[in-house]
């Protein structure tokens, strides 16, 4: 299973700075998305892994300078040690950033989870990338959607053999609405707590194909434990 990149089909322009824990991952372009959790460090999906990485925080518009963003270059970046390119099996990794972000109304962190994602909760996805389920319009301004966490046997059922207890689902199994291409690593928030990264799928805003996150509760001893070692 090789991991391809997603994006949000179905969704809406967020209203700017309202997901400001959201930060892009760019290697001379934005190559994926993350999650701010504490001011230094960042969490994203393990297949977005580059050897140099800039971490632009405080972005809506990743084609305009707005004046409230901030380029950090990634000190460490720290695949999970089990990650799987292949399976993408724990699709998680961690950016240390050279210095810390300065929090403001424009970007802040998110917590991490206390509990594992319930099914039927609304999420909110975001992400920059594509918007229709054929063809290409890439948006420069961040974009959002809304979508419920599935059961596991939901899960299982649309992906036979492929899901771990380490995934979990979101979107919409009629269709429509899904992340897909440019949104690899970037956050699925519930309730306030970060509870996946944007890993996998089949297609994009498919019947019965919904996209396929890292359920983020599994790892966070595997985060804090790494946090800490490296601070």
């Amino acid at each position: 299973m090789q991991p391809r990149l997603r994006i949000i089909v179905g969704g809406y322009t967020c209203e700017e700075n309202s997901v400001p824990y959201q930060v892009s991952l760019n290697s001379g372009y934005h190559v994926c998305g993350g999650s701010l959790i504490r001011e230094q460090w960042v969490v994203s999906a393990g297949h977005c892994y580059k050897s140099h990485i800039q971490v632009r925080l405080g972005e809506h518009n990743i084609e305009v300078l707005e004046g409230n963003e901030q380029f950090i270059n990634a000190a460490k970046i720290i695949c999970h040690p089990k990650y799987n390119s292949w399976t993408l099996h724990n699709d998680i990794l961690l950016i240390k950033l050279s210095t810390p972000a300065i929090i403001s109304a424009h970007m802040s962190t998110i917590s991490l989870p206390t509990t594992p994602p319930a099914a039927g909760t609304e999420c909110l996805i975001s992400g920059w990338g594509n918007t229709l389920s054929s063809g290409a319009d890439y948006p420069d301004e961040l974009q959002c959607l809304d979508a419920p966490v599935l059961t596991q046997a939901e899960c299982e059922a649309s992906y036979p053999g492929k899901i771990t207890n380490n995934m979990f689902c979101v979107g919409f199994l009629e269709g429509g609405k899904d992340s897909c291409q440019g949104d690899s690593g970037g956050p699925v928030v519930c309730n306030g707590q970060l509870q996946g990264v944007v890993s996998w799928g089949y297609g994009y805003a498919q019947k019965n194909r919904p996209g396929v996150y890292t359920k983020v509760y599994n790892y966070v001893d595997w985060i804090k434990d790494t946090i800490a070692a490296n601070s």
